[in-house]
């Protein structure tokens, strides 16, 4: 597969319900059987991905510090719209900032290699976590950035082949 760029990613969110993680395959179902509600207006998707705490521990005998994976972090995505009070998607996402709960998300990219492949598509559970408002100067848009602190996994989707 040829590398792309980001324009036509589509975020959404949905609503609260539990996913079970027991296996990818169940969580994956789970996820592709929820309502979706489109983000409109985004300008930048932020980055994502697991990352490893560094564990250190130094040796006295030698005086070297080695290191460690530890726990997995999948980040927090800043999400920066253009601020549109109107768009379902960023009405969303302000309501979910006033709660303490997870909400569920997916990210589809359009990166389908042939017209004969679906897109890659990523799955989270998440916490809203700011929605600030960007004012900026006068000839600014005004833009709002919603920081989603991810506490899942990242369920990844590859493009797959649609023809019959």
């Amino acid at each position: 597969m040829a590398i792309t760029t980001a324009t036509g990613a589509k975020f959404f969110i949905g609503g609260t319900t539990s996913i079970d993680y027991t296996s990818d395959a169940t969580a994956i179902a789970a996820f592709e059987a929820l309502t979706w509600v489109p983000i409109g207006e985004v300008e930048d998707g932020g980055e994502i991905g697991d990352e490893s705490a560094d564990v250190t521990f130094q040796s006295l005998s030698d005086g070297r510090v080695r290191h460690l994976k530890g726990a997995r972090d999948a980040g927090t995505i800043s999400l920066v719209v253009g601020d549109d009070p109107l768009d379902p998607g960023q009405i969303a996402l302000r309501a979910a900032e006033q709660t303490k709960f997870l909400y569920n998300f997916k990210v589809e990219y359009e990166d389908a290699p042939s017209a004969d492949f679906s897109n890659s598509v990523d799955y989270f559970r998440g916490l809203v976590m700011s929605a600030r408002k960007q004012i900026g100067a006068g000839d600014n848009v005004l833009r709002r950035t919603f920081a989603i602190g991810i506490n899942t996994e990242i369920l990844t989707v590859e493009p797959a082949d649609t023809t019959p």
